[in-house]
C-alpha cells in the first residue's frame, strides 16, 4: 500500500468499511444472528480489522493483527475466519490484490462490483446487479454455465485523481 493510503487521513469517506464502520458492523452482527450463525471472537475481530482497513487486507496482514492481539499465530485462523466471512455474505474476496474487503452492505444479499484504485490500492464496493443479470444473459446465450463471477474494475478513486503521481 502507497503512503497515500496509510497516511492518517483516508484519501475517501466512500471506500468500503470506512465511513460507517460501526454501523456495518451492526448489520454484519444482525445478519449472523438471523441466520444462526456463530460470529466467534476471532472472526468478530477480523471483520473489525477490515472494516478498519483502508482497501483490502491480504491473509496474512490480518493474522499479523490476529497475532499480535493474542488470536494466533498459525495462518489457518485468519483463513478460517475470513473464509466464514466470505462465505456468509459478511465479507469479500478480491482476486486481483488477493485479498479480503468487509462487506459495505451486509443487511442483504447482493450483487457488488469493486473499484480497485491503482494508485491506493483503496476498493469501493459499487452495487453491480445489472452488470451481473448482463452477464449472466450472455453466459445464457453462449451455453455456459455460470458458476460465480467477481467484477473488478480498475482505476483512480476520487481522490487520487486530484493528487499529481
Amino acid at each position: 500500500m502507497t503512503e497515500h493510503a496509510k497516511g492518517a487521513g483516508f484519501c475517501c469517506a466512500d471506500h468500503s468499511g470506512v465511513a460507517n464502520a460501526q454501523g456495518i458492523l451492526a448489520q454484519a452482527e444482525a445478519r449472523a444472528r438471523a441466520r444462526g450463525l456463530r460470529l466467534t471472537p476471532v472472526r468478530h475481530r477480523t471483520l473489525e480489522i477490515l472494516l478498519q482497513a483502508h482497501g483490502a487486507l491480504g491473509a496474512y496482514d490480518v493474522l499479523g493483527q490476529l497475532a499480535a492481539e493474542g488470536y494466533g499465530t498459525q495462518p489457518p485462523v485468519a483463513y478460517r475466519a475470513l473464509n466464514f466471512l466470505v462465505e456468509n455474505g459478511l465479507a469479500h474476496r478480491i482476486r486481483r490484490l488477493n485479498a479480503f474487503t468487509a462487506c459495505a452492505h451486509p443487511a442483504q444479499d447482493h450483487r457488488a462490483a469493486f473499484l480497485i484504485c491503482t494508485r491506493c490500492d483503496s476498493v469501493t464496493e459499487a452495487p453491480a446487479q445489472a452488470i451481473s443479470d448482463a452477464l449472466a444473459r450472455a453466459a445464457l446465450d453462449a451455453g455456459f454455465q455460470l458458476d460465480r463471477a467477481t467484477i473488478e474494475a480498475v482505476g483512480l478513486c476520487h481522490a487520487c485523481t486530484d493528487v499529481p503521481a
